[in-house]
């Protein structure tokens, strides 16, 4: 990716990420990388982020659950085969299109809104849901994470719980691979009121798709702003674990995949957190 400076308003953000997410939707849909064929062939078949964090999520089975920025939803599907009953969420009609797809060949019961994250209790209702999940890939789109805490908070019931594995900030901050492979800071660790602007012509996955909306802009959140911002809403942190992986290829010609679909860098990995898994839950309210 290559940033450039950007302070348009973030409805502007919001106009071009959805562009982008729109067009790669189908392609994503279709690469090997999303296994959306495995998904319809085999009704235990779990995505690997899924199956990443299966010892951390533990037993969900009759849970209400809520997955933010669902995407495609092969991790909504996933949540709703460990016996969740769950509900996908995001800003993307084309996304929503294909997930719907997915999960009628699968056969599942699985409802899809569309709409902002910061909409979403006015959408589905507060004090709904056990569980909010959100995965790899997603806060970055979120210009304030302060209020994405409190959509949590609202969304949740009194006792309810929030997953989260996402791309650590550390990693976000890196910049392109130098030919001497060391690796260098470049891009902000905190929440900025502007966002970066990246201009990538491809995707994630695998694809022989040409792209024409190319541009995105993103926010880092550093950890400790992610976690003062829920535990100033009532949320009670149970479980931070900090990861040397990230299953994608996040650092080109930096990483060697390991299995599983996680990628860990090939020179003294633990230099490195590139995810973080965390758990909070929402403190009853006092009598």
């Amino acid at each position: 990716m290559t940033p450039t400076d950007d302070s348009r308003p973030v409805n502007v953000s919001r106009a071009v990420n959805l562009a982008n997410w729109d067009e790669r939707a189908p392609a994503h849909a279709a690469s090997p990388d999303y296994s959306v064929e495995e998904f319809v062939a085999d009704p235990e078949f779990l995505s690997h982020v899924v199956r990443f964090d299966r010892p951390r999520l533990g037993d969900i089975a009759g849970a209400r659950g809520v997955h933010l920025q669902c995407h495609i939803g092969t991790d909504t599907l996933s949540l709703s085969r460990l016996g969740a009953r769950m509900t996908g969420l995001d800003f993307s009609p084309a996304s929503l299109t294909e997930a719907r797809r997915l999960v009628e060949r699968a056969g599942a019961d699985i409802d899809f809104v569309q709409g902002d994250v910061y909409d979403a209790p006015d959408l589905l209702g507060r004090e709904r849901f056990d569980l909010v999940y959100t995965g790899i890939g997603a806060l970055c789109w979120l210009p304030r994470i302060a209020d994405w805490a409190q959509v949590v908070v609202d969304l949740l019931r009194p006792g309810g719980r929030l997953f989260i594995r996402e791309g650590h900030p550390m990693m976000w901050t890196l910049g392109l691979t130098r030919p001497d492979g060391l690796l260098v800071i470049e891009e902000a660790y905190f929440e900025t009121e502007a966002p970066a602007v990246y201009e990538e012509e491809g995707t994630y996955v695998r694809t022989d798709v040409d792209f024409e909306h190319n541009v995105a802009h993103s926010w880092n959140h550093g950890l400790g702003e992610i976690i003062t911002a829920l535990l100033e809403r009532g949320m009670e942190i149970t479980g931070l674990v900090e990861h040397d992986t990230v299953p994608w290829d996040s650092i080109e010609g930096a990483l060697e995949e390991v299995g599983g679909g996680e990628y860990r860098l090939v020179d003294r990995p633990a230099r490195l957190p590139q995810t973080y898994t965390l758990q909070a839950t929402k403190r009853p309210a006092p009598r």
